[in-house]
């Protein structure tokens, strides 16, 4: 079975910086897109930014410069780092891995249990 681990969220002021974390586990042989999403109080669930297992990043256009995201690939972990922080980033982030191969298995779509992201004066 195959579970994610998000860390990092938090409260923090317009302007400043956080930097989420998402650990994947389950004797993982490889995994190819790894993303975050964010789903704000009442509204739909949203890309932020995704990377594959070559490195070529995809970037939702209102935090394109601002927000970055990376990947280990050697520890199954995928990192936003996000500056410049709004308050329309408020958000409850998740993690995803969209194709993961591991145990001889092949599965897709894997979410983690989300972390609250709060930017607020």
């Amino acid at each position: 079975q195959v579970q994610l681990v998000e860390s990092g969220g938090g409260l923090v002021q317009p302007g400043g910086s956080l930097r989420l974390s998402c650990a994947a586990s389950g004797s993982i042989f490889s995994i190819n897109s790894m993303g975050w999403y964010r789903q704000p109080h009442g509204k739909q669930r949203e890309l932020v930014a995704a990377i594959t297992s070559g490195g070529v990043t995809n970037y939702n256009d209102s935090v394109k410069g601002r927000f970055t995201i990376s990947r280990d690939n050697a520890k199954n972990t995928v990192y936003l780092q996000m500056n410049s922080l709004k308050p329309e980033d408020t958000a409850v982030y998740y993690c995803n891995a969209a194709e993961v191969y591991y145990g001889g298995s092949r599965g897709y779509d894997y979410w983690g249990q989300g972390t609250q992201v709060t930017v607020s004066s």
